[in-house]
């Protein structure tokens, strides 16, 4: 009667302290170059190494630029960013995927893509999106600096057992619906903190329809509901999208064999449990500035009545921002910006899909438009299927990988009273740049914007 995320804990757990946390066992960490220079620094300073340097992967993709890759990087700031996080590879003797690596990009996309992240395991990073990993049945979640220097001197971590959640969404998702919306959808119902102090296993009909690609979008999105990470069960499609993959187990029969494993048992028991029906969720865009704050693209903002009083000055302050009003309506609002992308949505499906819609169409004047693939993997299937024929013949640049205007800590920011339509996963006030404003939509509602030049209910394409 054990859940999955009970099963992965538990095997992992070398000590527990009585009324205290679990020291859990990683199996593997990533290091990015923003949250670990202090890590590194702390072993310097303890004359220590890394323990186990083969469980260690580092690739830079915060302060990346997404043009001229093959050129120093201009900001003195974000420079030295990436060269410590070379030279720290490098003296720790650590794996590093830096910019001239063919298997950079953003670590939460490669870690799949490469078959680093695999079912079974113990998944932690310096970043709080890790929880993406759990698409392919892992245990991942975001660690703070201390504990990356933790994880690095000993490959464990103490950490309190958080409590269990299962989210079923039964049924068949309905038009241009994606695993973006499911996770706006979900924000929406539950609010940001509606899932605090659990680990999340998304299940039911429309969870197992997903591609590999749509559940890493929604584990991605976990932790915007306050959750410790999310995940879903291995199946067959986990299986096929990590066969043949750089790092997948030499003994391949056995290691599914094992995997198959990894399901809660029909008995198991959830601290919570929650079912909605896919028929019920439509294309989704948020407008405020948390992730929570989301609509039907066809719909209205709420009106003020119909927020929660203790709400209600959260609520006109996000809109004051935004310069909305309640119960308005945001179909036909001009866009300046769209923004395809990050780690949320920055994989070859998600360019498939915006390329499903401006096929034959031709990107609006007004609208700055930045695509921005995940990796160089993702670039490399982008060409292999043709796709940048068929964004360049619309007016859309493929520009090279890196977390770029999810948020600002590289060259991309959205200036300031822009509106951008993002597939990133934040839209906290100045996230994309001092005074952006940014509506979170899947690739399907950024690329209707891209083309019309206003927000536009994507199924009026398709």
């Amino acid at each position: 009667m054990n859940t999955l995320f009970d099963k992965i804990w538990d095997a992992h757990v070398v000590d527990r302290i009585p009324d205290g946390p679990d020291q859990l066992y990683i199996d593997r960490l990533y290091c990015h170059e923003v949250t670990s220079p202090q890590a590194f620094e702390g072993l310097r300073r303890r004359g220590i190494g890394c323990l186990r340097p083969g469980q260690v992967f580092c690739m830079p993709d915060h302060n990346t630029p997404t043009q001229n890759q093959d050129k120093p990087v201009a900001d003195p700031v974000f420079w030295k960013q990436l060269e410590e996080l070379a030279a720290n590879a490098r003296d720790f003797g650590l794996p590093h995927f830096g910019l001239d690596d063919p298997r950079n990009g953003i670590v939460h996309v490669v870690g799949p893509e490469r078959g680093l992240s695999l079912p079974g395991m113990t998944i932690v990073c310096g970043d709080s999106h890790t929880s993406t990993h759990g698409a392919v049945g892992a245990l991942a979640f975001g660690i703070g600096t201390s504990e990356v220097e933790l994880v690095l001197a000993t490959q464990c971590i103490l950490q309190h057992k958080p409590k269990s959640m299962r989210i079923r969404i039964e049924g068949a998702l309905g038009p241009c619906v994606t695993a973006k919306d499911i996770a706006l959808f979900l924000m929406r119902e539950l609010t940001t903190g509606g899932a605090t102090g659990y680990f999340i296993e998304y299940a039911g009909s429309a969870v197992r329809a997903l591609s590999m690609e749509g559940r890493l979008t929604l584990c991605n999105l976990s932790i915007e509901m306050g959750a410790r990470g999310g995940m879903v069960a291995p199946d067959e499609k986990t299986f096929a999208y990590l066969r043949g993959t750089e790092f997948a187990p030499a003994g391949w029969d056995a290691a599914v064999a094992r995997w198959k494993t990894l399901h809660s048992d029909a008995d198991a028991v959830f601290d919570r449990e929650i079912v909605f029906d896919a028929a019920a969720i439509p294309p989704m865009l948020t407008y405020g500035t948390n992730p929570g704050m989301g609509m039907a693209v066809d719909g209205r903002i709420p009106a003020l009545e119909d927020i929660p009083e203790a709400q209600r000055n959260a609520f006109r302050k996000a809109l004051a921002y935004m310069d909305f009003k309640p119960d308005m309506a945001l179909v036909g609002k001009p866009v300046d910006y769209v923004f395809l992308g990050a780690c949320t949505n920055g994989r070859i499906e998600d360019f498939r899909a915006f390329a499903s819609v401006v096929r034959g169409r031709k990107k609006a004047a007004s609208v700055t438009a930045w695509l921005v693939p995940g990796s160089r993997e993702v670039v490399r299937q982008i060409h292999a299927e043709g796709l940048d024929t068929v964004l360049g013949e619309a007016g859309f640049t493929i520009r090279q990988p890196g977390c770029s205007a999810c948020l600002a800590m590289n060259d991309d920011k959205i200036p300031t009273g822009k509106y951008c339509i993002s597939t990133s996963n934040r839209n906290f006030e100045g996230r994309q740049g001092p005074g952006s404003r940014t509506l979170l939509a899947s690739p399907l509602v950024a690329a209707a914007a891209a083309v019309t030049g206003v927000i536009t209910d994507p199924r009026a394409l398709l």
